[in-house]
């Protein structure tokens, strides 16, 4: 899994967006929050490093299921029962059973359930991807000059799709959303279990940290400050929905300074800088212990 992002302010992630997995974020506005996975490693003190091993990552060798580095076909487009444009509003969460939808019992507390949150900016929502419906728009937004920058996506639909359905084939450890606002599609997440991900080579992981990938993908949404003010509300709604994920954690372009900027004014705070494949990033962090006073 890898994606960057562009979000926020200066979002185009992971600027206006956030991205996750081992692809750049954009940087449009302001966010540009790659997700690329390398070889650095955290020096912040504040960060410990917990030698426990995640539960459903131990389970993954008692039971002998492929990780998802292994995984490289996704599912068949003509199999299952994906929804059709048209087919459904985007506050109906209730997709039917797919393989164009994330796995059944995914590591994310279900990201579909977690319901609308009311935010300064309107009522928001994680609707998560399916492919029949969504990748036209999500295509669209990777081939923004100011997203592809970071995204490293930008091509035919081909390229687009392949990187959904890699993430929807997978065990549920990276879901891809659609972030709706007040009913209307405006920007592209990845919520993902950083604790599982190539990312935790690269830093002192704790069980269940969560990442975020963000890219606003309207320009009329870039530069007002939407970015820094969703990045915040999901970071809290993460916190909220998965009461055993105590940090939530990002890994934007340190290039991208409007990326960066947004995170800080999402109350995020710069623990390091790791060298990713992709990258150089900024990992920052926002601890559920200080989420009441950045």
């Amino acid at each position: 899994m890898s994606p960057s992002d562009a979000t926020a302010d200066a979002v185009s992630a992971p600027a206006p967006d956030v991205g996750t997995g081992t692809c750049p974020a954009p940087a449009g506005d302001g966010i540009a929050e790659g997700a690329a996975r390398s070889t650095g490693r955290s020096t912040d003190q504040e960060d410990t490093l917990d030698l426990r091993l995640p539960d459903e990552f131990l389970a993954l060798f008692d039971t002998g299921q492929p990780r998802s580095d292994d995984t490289d076909t996704g599912p068949d487009p003509d199999s299952g029962t994906g929804h059709r444009r048209g087919q459904q509003s985007w506050g109906d969460n209730t997709a039917p059973a797919s393989t164009l939808t994330p796995a059944d019992g995914d590591l994310l507390d279900d990201v579909a359930e977690w319901g609308p949150i009311t935010t300064p900016v309107g009522v928001f929502q994680l609707v998560p991807v399916r492919v029949e419906r969504d990748l036209s728009l999500v295509c669209r937004w990777m081939n923004d000059p100011a997203v592809s920058a970071f995204w490293e996506l930008a091509g035919p639909q081909n390229v687009t799709e392949d990187h959904l359905r890699s993430q929807l084939a997978d065990d549920g450890r990276s879901v891809p959303c659609l972030g709706v606002l007040e009913g209307a599609p405006m920007s592209y997440w990845e919520i993902y279990r950083a604790d599982l991900d190539p990312l935790a080579r690269h830093y002192p992981a704790r069980p269940h940290d969560t990442g975020i990938h963000l890219l606003i993908g309207a320009v009329t949404h870039r530069g007002r400050g939407l970015g820094s003010t969703l990045l915040r509300a999901v970071a809290d709604l993460v916190l909220d929905r998965r009461s055993a994920c105590a940090r939530v954690v990002a890994e934007p372009d340190l290039r991208n300074i409007p990326s960066v900027t947004a995170f800080l004014n999402a109350g995020f705070r710069f623990s390091a800088e790791v060298d990713l494949p992709a990258k150089r990033a900024a990992l920052m962090i926002r601890d559920r212990f200080l989420r009441d006073l950045l």
